[in-house]
């Protein structure tokens, strides 16, 4: 199933229409889509009994989860160098003024 078929489907959902034979016809064609009948017949009857908001949802977490892990790994580097690190650095410093 090409993309335009599925983004018509959801187009549909979202605007509270039945995805039905007639309205994907509408928008695809509506959209400059050259409308195929088998792939706009085998649409409706796969989505015939399926929930789609609850498919959007779970299609979305493992997209939303991504981000927070990311998250973490940035407030990780953040934190910026531990006290050990400072110490080694001021040590460092002074060694080099007292050569």
């Amino acid at each position: 199933m090409t993309m335009e078929y599925t983004y018509a489907a959801m187009l549909l959902h979202s605007t509270k229409q039945p995805i039905s034979e007639e309205n994907l016809k509408k928008v695809l064609s509506s959209a400059g889509a050259k409308v195929d009948e088998t792939r706009v017949k085998a649409l409706v009857a796969a989505l015939e009994g399926v929930n789609i908001e609850e498919a959007i949802k779970q299609a979305a977490m493992p997209v939303a989860a991504a981000p927070a892990a990311g998250e973490a790994k940035k407030e990780e580097k953040k934190e910026g160098p531990s006290e050990a690190e400072k110490e080694a650095e001021a040590a460092a410093g002074l060694s080099a003024l007292f050569g």
